[in-house]
């Protein structure tokens, strides 16, 4: 694994048509060290098709809370039908695949991984849920939450907002976004949304510099009409606008 750059993908949520088009965007600036964070095939686009671009990849990949979904579905009549489309899209390889993820990862050079908390798959780790909206959780929090961890740089995922922070500790925490989707309505742990305001794939290139690392947060168009006339196929008017405006009222 080189490790002067490396590019960090996270939440695809099955949108093949903005992971096509993120991994042209890092093959075109020469980078060959690609992690992901997880949450990789859920949602009414293409999961299947989404698959069979990533594995071959062979990329370090960890699990999200999405990821743990899929795979802990017990029975058809339990699945909702966003859900259930994934589970009948997929193939056991693909589910085997999913299955064998871990919840952390640690890469060269220093780089952890998890796609939300350090013990929680389904807590952001940037961001607090309040009753009054979404804010950033304080340096000292976030500092507080990975006092576990000894590697000099945190990846985390989950929220699909990019936002990298450097911690008192010097520990830099990077969070590079969604590459599939830029925006959604959430009721746990209380009803929010998170957007970005764009429909752009997000992802975050990281290059080692003399003094440490440097943190490029990227956004990149693709297709999004594509993607999100095929969630409208598969019943979900609310992802179509999410994707076509990166809004969450839309």
């Amino acid at each position: 694994m080189s490790d002067r750059q490396v590019a960090v993908i996270s939440d695809v949520h099955g949108n093949r048509w903005a992971l096509e088009e993120v991994l042209k965007d890092i093959r075109r600036r020469g980078v060959q060290t690609i992690v992901n964070l997880g949450d990789s095939f859920y949602g009414p686009l293409a999961p299947a098709g989404t698959a069979e671009i990533l594995l071959p990849l062979h990329l370090p990949t960890v699990r999200g809370n999405e990821d743990r979904l899929v795979v802990e579905a017990s029975s058809p009549s339990a699945c909702s039908p966003t859900l259930s489309f994934v589970r009948e899209d997929l193939t056991q390889e693909h589910l085997d695949w999913l299955v064998a993820l871990p919840l952390t990862l640690t890469v060269p050079p220093n780089l952890w991984m998890g796609h939300g908390s350090p013990e929680h798959d389904d807590e952001y780790l940037l961001q607090v849920v309040g009753d009054d909206g979404v804010y950033h959780r304080s340096a000292d929090a976030v500092m507080a939450r990975t006092a576990s961890i000894d590697q000099p740089v945190v990846l985390c995922g989950h929220d699909h907002v990019p936002r990298t922070l450097r911690l008192p500790s010097g520990v830099l925490v990077v969070n590079p976004g969604s590459v599939g989707l830029p925006a959604y309505a959430d009721d746990a742990p209380r009803p929010h949304v998170m957007e970005t305001g764009t429909p752009h794939a997000r992802y975050s290139l990281l290059r080692r510099c003399d003094h440490g690392w440097r943190t490029e947060n990227l956004a990149i168009a693709y297709d999004w009409d594509a993607a999100a006339s095929t969630a409208l196929e598969h019943d979900r008017p609310d992802w179509a606008g999410w994707l076509r405006s990166g809004r969450a009222d839309s």
